[in-house]
């Protein structure tokens, strides 16, 4: 499905987990975009996070006194990955030229043990994108709620970013925290600076400001987020891509001292990510 506003053109994906296929602006592609007839969300220029965002360990956790056990989701990865929603279809339930809103249900069962419903507004500017998360709880019991986006950034030898935060948390092999770190352990971001590198980075930050500001030649971005209090960061050595990803939560949250937002029956939660652009 295609959005219109201005020099500006969006294509949504509905059925490969609500993802955002592509992003352009006067022929400038903003998001990495997806090769044509993917089926794969991990193709794509982004996609929601929901219920939880990032790694569950071994997909295991308690809660409320119950134990539980989600699947592994991606391949043989030893723990649980980006909720349900990016493996789901979602139902259109409005189009106009230059918005979507997308609705998502689970009944609860296999991977997600709580009934909710999620929506996902995408509303295209011809200056900036919005897209808005909500996640209901539907069920009759209290259900952690975790919320995010993952956009994929085009990355070469100009690209430059820059964002403030107060602490990284570091990993283990298997990308689960292990300890947190000052926010400059993997490179100072307060200040514009080069993206690209031969290591990998796959950590979150704690106390981000909701701000982030990427430099791609002439191009200037700037990602906000209303609801994000962490902001993980992704940088696969050798890609041509990088990733920031507004969340509501650190990995591996419920097994944490750092817990996901708790939802009563009836209630729901936000997250909005805005990116704009300039210079094109």
């Amino acid at each position: 499905m295609d959005l219109r506003a201005g020099a500006a053109t969006a294509r949504v994906l509905p059925d490969l987990g609500g993802a955002v296929a592509e992003l352009r602006v006067a022929g400038i592609d903003l998001l990495r975009p997806a090769p044509d007839g993917t089926g794969d969300p991990l193709a794509c220029g982004c996609f929601p996070l929901i219920p939880y965002a990032n790694r569950i360990a071994n997909g295991a956790f308690a809660f409320a006194g119950e134990e539980y056990w989600l699947p592994r989701n991606f391949g043989d990865h030893p723990h649980s990955l980006h909720g349900l929603g990016w493996q789901r279809p979602w139902q259109v339930e409005m189009q106009g030229g230059d918005e979507l809103l997308l609705t998502h249900v689970h009944d609860g069962g296999p991977g997600w043990p709580w009934r909710y419903q999620a929506t996902q507004r995408i509303r295209l500017f011809p200056d900036r994108i919005v897209l808005t998360l909500t996640l209901a709880n539907h069920g009759t019991t209290p259900m952690p709620a975790g919320l995010g986006f993952h956009p994929y950034f085009p990355l070469d030898e100009e690209t430059r970013l820059s964002f403030e935060a107060a602490a990284v948390w570091l990993v283990d092999d298997t990308l689960l925290p292990v300890g947190n770190a000052p926010a400059e352990a993997l490179g100072d971001w307060s200040s514009p600076r080069a993206v690209r590198g031969e290591t990998l980075i796959d950590n979150c930050y704690a106390g981000w400001s909701g701000a982030a500001a990427i430099e791609q030649g002439a191009v200037q971005l700037s990602l906000t987020s209303g609801g994000a209090d962490w902001l993980h960061v992704y940088r696969p050595p050798g890609e041509s891509y990088f990733c920031l990803e507004p969340v509501t939560h650190m990995p591996d949250a419920l097994n944490r001292d750092a817990p996901m937002p708790v939802l009563a029956p009836g209630d729901s939660v936000a997250l909005t990510m805005a990116l704009g652009w300039s210079g094109i």
